[in-house]
């Protein structure tokens, strides 16, 4: 039967849009559900301020009356003129294992990007780096986080047979969390505090760190700045998130570096896994699924550690020892044993020689897909 594509036009095409996932992964034991209320948010023009610069169409792939698959096409217009290219990005890609289906959904978005002038298309990328992005190429047996997709192994099979190349990689690692601090990294803290005048914010509730949230988003915009197709945030982008996350995160796992002038030079943001906790509840929050959130919040033995990053004037001068050296303090105060990375580019090499001090593995990668129109 012919596959039909259709545009998202209404509050419940988008509903389906959302859900398709959880019916494809459904049982998926390694899957982590993204929240659906931030599904949402993320895709709504009216919610995201990205739409600000950015243009979006959303398409399903029927086969008579079933949804077999999904994709997002954005226009990052900002990112085209950062890095001087005319590239539209796909993203929410998700799909049965058939061809026909992947080739509709890679067409809809092509064929929209051409009608907006694009002459090429790169993916999985979201609206800004705060998405999720890069599909997963290497460790479909293992365990997601909720700040990374997850995707069945036939799906990069799809991506080279609609002729793709690569773009670019991101890793992660996982490591035994080490029940002391090492000697050599509590001296290193103390040269660098006293070298540059430094001090290392300890906060006991979240509210403390907001006079400081919005300063770290600027400071992200500087030390992301070279990373492949990174969009430095609005103000608007800024309020949300210190809105959407600053509110439950647990101070205890968060760690600023500030100057003798109160400004952030480095920054370690980690929280405990809700992967566990949204898979009980699938991604939903009402009417009980919170229960499992909070219950992961508080007693939990993995941490996935979200963001980081140094200013770059600071750049090899030891400021990311002092925030992963308090963050590693709470973490054996709260019995964590496992730490999970974010997905970072594998060839940013300074956000990834702090790993080598710690008895881990590299076991999981992501890509970003590429291809150049005829």
């Amino acid at each position: 039967m012919e596959i039909l594509i259709k545009k998202v036009t209404t509050g419940k095409d988008l509903r389906k849009f959302i859900n398709f996932i959880y019916s494809l992964y459904k049982g998926n034991k390694f899957w982590c559900p993204p929240m659906r209320l931030d599904e949402k948010n993320t895709l709504s023009r009216k919610k995201n301020p990205a739409f600000e610069f950015c243009d979006a169409e959303y398409f399903l792939a029927y086969r008579g009356k079933e949804i077999v698959g999904r994709v997002a096409g954005i226009i990052n217009h900002k990112a085209n003129e950062r890095w001087n290219e005319k590239l539209v990005r796909f993203g929410w890609i998700d799909f049965i294992d058939d061809p026909e289906v992947s080739k509709a959904l890679i067409d809809a978005v092509q064929k929209w990007g051409k009608e907006k002038g694009m002459n090429g298309i790169h993916g999985p990328l979201g609206f800004s780096d705060m998405d999720n992005e890069g599909m997963l190429i290497k460790g479909f047996d293992e365990e997601a986080t909720l700040a990374s997709i997850y995707n069945y192994p036939y799906y990069p099979e799809h991506m080279v047979k609609l002729g793709f190349g690569k773009a670019a990689d991101w890793v992660q690692y996982e490591f035994q969390v080490p029940q002391e601090i090492p000697d050599k990294v509590e001296r290193l803290s103390k040269l660098v505090m006293e070298k540059y005048k430094l001090r290392v914010i300890k906060a006991k509730k979240s509210k403390e760190l907001l006079p400081y949230a919005g300063k770290m988003f600027v400071m992200l915009n500087q030390a992301f700045d070279e990373l492949y197709g990174f969009t430095a945030l609005t103000q608007k982008q800024m309020d949300m998130y210190v809105k959407t996350y600053f509110g439950f995160i647990r101070p205890e796992y968060v760690s600023f570096v500030i100057d003798e002038h109160d400004e952030i030079v480095g920054f370690g943001i980690s929280m405990p896994s809700l992967t566990k906790a949204l898979q009980k509840n699938n991604g939903r929050l009402f009417p009980f699924g919170f229960i499992h959130m909070l219950r992961a919040m508080k007693k939990n033995d993995t941490i996935d550690m979200y963001l980081n990053g140094v200013r770059p004037d600071y750049h090899g001068k030891g400021v990311n020892a002092l925030y992963y050296n308090e963050m590693h303090k709470a973490y054996i105060d709260n019995h964590i044993t496992r730490a999970v990375t974010n997905p970072q580019l594998e060839d940013n090499a300074k956000a990834l020689t702090i790993w080598k001090n710690f008895n881990g593995r590299q076991h999981l990668t992501r890509r970003c897909w590429v291809k150049h129109f005829d």
